[in-house]
């Protein structure tokens, strides 16, 4: 399990009352579960196959791990029910909520997260992949989506509130360009209007690989209505992530879904994106959650020095 994932329960964890209805939605006892690895939930994420034969993954987590992971299931559940058939997501199969536990039931996908540090070819199957995701018609049972621009206004303030309180560790680099980070990061949420499905959370444990070559995106809880680019913007920033040397301003000149994007916008939504990790990995981590804001530590400072990059800043 690599180091910035949280630590997971089982199937095996989960309270008989739960893996009974799971197993109802099946048509037959699980048999066999397997834990998969990756993400930031202190709930259980399994493979599992039935006495019958059939496939399946089931996520499940209770207010005891996590006060917060049961409402985020339940918002997923209402956004993946929702998603268009054609999309590169698992489709619902069901799900259980008690009140406490929450389990959602999907169709398995026989793949595997993308390799990091990340490769060009499978970084141009997620690229082709989100190009999809917003050239596809919102369905109007997805037009109540929040806004994203509404709801990233509080987390591009994060440079505000780094100039009136300055981390222990602050990059002197950064600190001397808080004005001028904060500005960009505000012209940033204008150019996130748009029309688009935004999935929000783009990252390697939140796409799977087919053997036939294609990206299938999992976790859609954060789902928005936005910029069609936002995605494919973030991607990027988690390539980076993983490997700072990565030529990813090549992929924004060349791939489509970036056709409608302008530097200014893109240099504004990635201050942004920086304001929101460097501020909320000085966070106590949340319970459940121990490994969370060493990730997102490290997606700030990968915010900072691309657009340091992009921008000139000194």
């Amino acid at each position: 399990m690599q180091k910035e994932w949280s630590p997971r329960i089982g199937w095996a964890d989960l309270p008989v009352r739960v893996r009974a209805e799971v197993e109802e939605l099946l048509g037959a006892p699980v048999v066999v579960a397997n834990g998969q690895h990756g993400g930031f939930s202190p709930g259980s994420a399994d493979r599992v196959r039935t006495a019958t034969g059939r496939r399946a993954f089931v996520k499940a987590v209770s207010s005891a791990l996590n006060e917060h992971s049961p409402g985020i299931h339940r918002r997923e559940a209402a956004v993946a029910a929702a998603l268009p058939e054609q999309l590169p997501a698992p489709r619902l199969i069901g799900g259980y909520d008690d009140g406490d536990w929450v389990a959602l039931v999907f169709a398995d996908v026989e793949g595997r997260h993308p390799r990091t540090p990340w490769t060009p070819a499978e970084l141009g199957l997620v690229l082709d992949a989100l190009l999809e995701v917003a050239e596809t018609p919102l369905p109007a049972e997805l037009e109540r989506l929040p806004r994203l621009k509404q709801e990233l206004t509080e987390p591009f303030g994060g440079w505000t509130r780094i100039r009136e309180r300055p981390p222990e560790e602050s990059d002197p680099r950064v600190l001397r360009n808080l004005p001028r980070l904060g500005e960009m990061a505000r012209a940033g949420l204008a150019a996130l209007d748009g029309h688009s499905l935004v999935h929000t959370d783009v990252r390697a444990d939140n796409i799977l690989i087919t053997a036939d070559r294609r990206a299938i995106l999992v976790d859609w809880p954060w789902a928005c209505v936005g910029a069609p680019w936002m995605d494919a913007l973030s991607l990027l920033l988690n390539v980076r992530t993983f490997d700072p040397q990565f030529d990813v301003d090549a992929m924004l000149a060349s791939h489509g879904v970036f056709a409608a994007a302008d530097a200014e916008g893109l240099d504004g939504v990635l201050a942004g994106l920086g304001a929101y990790f460097t501020d909320a990995a000085r966070q106590p981590p949340p319970p459940g959650l121990p490994r969370l804001r060493d990730f997102q530590r490290r997606q700030g400072k990968a915010a900072v020095h691309w657009l340091r990059e992009r921008t000139g800043l000194e």
